[in-house]
């Protein structure tokens, strides 16, 4: 099977998963898989059915928690897929799953485009953006799509329009369609002043930087934003800042972070992201909903 494997793409026995999320936090995979190609892709998937493996597919890692076990199956990345095609004349963009969105949205904007410029802090990909509906600065990436390039789970690639698509904030239907996987995004945008986007650009970054705790491993807000309100705000109001849980900790700097600051464990990260939820949700009655996953978890 290794063998046959290895005529589609990148393939890894027992490797750490470590670096492969932003956490740096979990054990290993019985197999890593870097797909060279959509074609590739397929070919891997039935190869993996013929041998009832279990996969799952991983973008930036960016939003994911792993547990400190072996995941018994083959962790898909997508990062080959990385294919960008940008039309300003006709207001359109083409990404494919594995176009990191940082990326994405400087491209954009050095070709007169606008509409990205909120995504430049966010380090996912496209498609793990898609699959959440990312956002920032209360704009979300599926306002701005036009359609998804998918694979469904008879191998057939399907287009999805804007108007075939759910979401909402920090959701999509994606989430509910596990054996649907993106492959693409075009995006409709339009034309801007490019000195301007520049400057958007820089002061998202600035801000960033400035708000957020980029020294330390972690994957970004932990909750999503009770209507009205902000999670941040609740948690520091539970005076959560600074709590630790072995080598996890609520950052100092923006509560809804949590930070790996010692050699965390996935068990730290689980158990002080529970433990915020509890808190908030008994001084506040805010039962705060996570926006990051936990994979293959019991």
């Amino acid at each position: 099977m290794l063998k046959e494997l290895r005529l589609h793409g990148d393939v890894e026995e027992h490797t750490s998963i470590k670096f492969l999320n932003t956490y740096h936090i979990g054990g290993t995979t019985r197999y890593l898989i870097s797909p060279n190609s959509i074609n590739d892709l397929i070919a891997v998937l039935k190869i993996l059915k013929e041998n009832n493996i279990n996969y799952f597919i991983l973008g930036n890692g960016s939003n994911i928690i792993f547990n400190s076990r072996e995941y018994n199956g083959a962790i898909i990345r997508l990062n080959k897929l990385n294919g960008i095609e940008i039309h300003p004349d006709m207001e359109m963009v083409y990404a494919e799953a594995g176009v990191l969105l940082p990326k994405l949205s400087q491209d954009v904007v050095n070709e007169s485009l606008t509409g990205l410029e909120f995504a430049a802090g966010i380090p996912g990909t496209v498609g793990g953006a898609i699959y959440g509906n990312a956002g920032a600065y209360n704009a979300c990436i599926l306002d701005y799509v036009e359609s998804v390039t998918v694979l469904d789970e008879k191998y057939n690639v399907k287009i999805l329009e804007h108007e075939d698509i759910t979401y909402s904030y920090r959701t999509s239907m994606f989430k509910e369609k596990k054996n649907m996987i993106i492959l693409a995004v075009k995006f409709f945008l339009k034309k801007g002043d490019k000195e301007n986007s520049l400057k958007v650009l820089e002061d998202r970054r600035r801000r960033r930087l400035e708000s957020q705790p980029l020294e330390y491993p972690s994957a970004g807000s932990v909750f999503r934003n009770p209507e009205g309100d902000f999670a941040g705000r609740l948690i520091e109001s539970c005076e959560l800042k600074g709590h630790r849980i072995g080598g996890a900790e609520v950052s100092k700097k923006h509560a809804n972070f949590i930070i790996n600051i010692e050699n965390a464990t996935s068990e730290d990260i689980y158990e002080l992201i529970n433990y915020v939820h509890d808190t908030v949700l008994h001084k506040t009655n805010v039962d705060l909903i996570i926006e990051q996953e936990f994979i293959d978890w019991e």
